[in-house]
């Protein structure tokens, strides 16, 4: 029996790694001759750089300008014979290095990004993905190309403060200062959402109030984005307007004007990324799962994604979440053969949460047990 574990992040219990090891466990209890093979997933958000790391990328950490100026450090990932770095915006720019208040939610910026891609230009990086996912800013990306020495003036000439609630102030941008590197490199965004950069579904007015921002700053933070993106269109000749260029505060806007930066399905990008395709070849049976299985899980992303491109090489599939509210007929049509969460095993979600590790563990051999 070969077993692939594949998991996504129980956000806020484990990560990925984590949540391998325990159903690894679990999984060795009822078929302990088997042969466990852990690739832990992700959808291009937070995560990402875990998954890298587990299949083999070597981690790497620097200390970059967060969100709100107070300095961090940020892990990604490189790859030394493929020359491909990792990056999340969550590192280095994540809404849980700073306070979701109206101020901040103006103020936060991406220059740590910036700063990091900078790093794996340095290191030689050829090719470089970026998870959006987690970020406290609303700046379209704008930070994290200031790191790489675009400028953003007001009317007077003058270089405008970092962060989105200042993007209706820019005139003009000047890429003369740009590292040249960036035309040389390959930069693929990884998204698990197709807002666009402004208007009623795009960043600032979906995503905005989670970052702090009240109405008036949403309205303000959206102005800004349909500005520069006026602003970048009349200096390139590009609509950065485009469907998941919302994404991450509108961090892929920028980056397709001036890096030529590919949008990408999250979920395709990091299954191409960790080999997914290849480890299916060489398993019998998967198992699967995420903190909360439900109905937004059922769009093909992480989990199910994982299943369908199992099923669709007629290899059953097991799902072990934190939490499961979809039904299991729903789940058979992605080639689930067995379902069981922490929550159901624990008895509450409360002790489901305070022992996460010790509950997907049990939720895992009782799936096996089950078929």
């Amino acid at each position: 029996m070969r077993i692939l574990i594949a998991p996504d992040k129980f956000k806020g219990t484990l990560t990925g790694p984590e949540a391998a090891a325990a159903m690894a466990e679990g999984a060795l209890r009822v078929y302990p001759d088997a042969v466990v093979t852990a690739l832990p997933i992700a959808d291009g958000g937070e995560g990402t750089v875990e998954a890298a790391v587990a299949a083999g990328f070597s981690e790497r950490l620097n200390a970059v300008v967060g969100p709100i100026i107070k300095p961090v450090g940020a892990v990604w990932g490189f790859h030394e014979d493929s020359k491909v770095a990792v990056i999340e915006t969550a590192q280095a720019s994540g809404y849980l290095l700073s306070e979701p208040t109206v101020e901040n939610s103006l103020r936060a910026h991406s220059y740590g990004c910036g700063q990091l891609i900078a790093a794996a230009l340095d290191a030689g990086a050829t090719e470089i993905i970026i998870g959006l996912g987690g970020s406290a800013m609303t700046d379209a990306g704008t930070g994290a190309l200031r790191a790489l020495g675009l400028k953003l003036l007001d009317g007077q000439g003058n270089l405008v403060p970092l962060g989105g609630g200042s993007l209706l102030d820019v005139v003009a941008l000047d890429a003369s200062g740009l590292d040249p590197r960036l035309a040389d490199v390959k930069v693929r965004m990884a998204v698990d959402v197709d807002n666009p950069l402004y208007g009623l579904n795009g960043a600032a007015h979906i995503f905005g109030p989670q970052k702090g921002a009240d109405p008036d700053a949403v309205e303000l933070l959206d102005a800004g984005l349909r500005n520069l993106a006026s602003v970048v269109r009349e200096a390139t000749g590009v609509d950065i307007d485009t469907p998941g260029a919302g994404a991450a505060g509108g961090f892929p806007s920028t980056f397709i004007a001036y890096a030529g930066a590919l949008v990408e399905r999250g979920f395709d990008l990091v299954a191409d990324l960790i080999e997914l395709e290849k480890a299916l070849d060489e398993a019998d049976l998967v198992i699967t799962g995420e903190g909360s299985l439900d109905e937004q899980s059922l769009s093909g992303k992480g989990p199910l994604g994982v299943a369908d491109a199992a099923h669709a090489r007629g290899i059953p599939v097991v799902v072990v979440a934190g939490r499961i509210t979809v039904t299991f007929e729903q789940l058979a049509k992605h080639g689930v053969v067995a379902a069981v969460s922490a929550t159901d095993v624990a008895g509450s979600p409360e002790a489901a949460l305070a022992e996460a590790a010790r509950y997907t563990t049990r939720a895992t051999s009782e799936a096996l047990n089950g078929i």
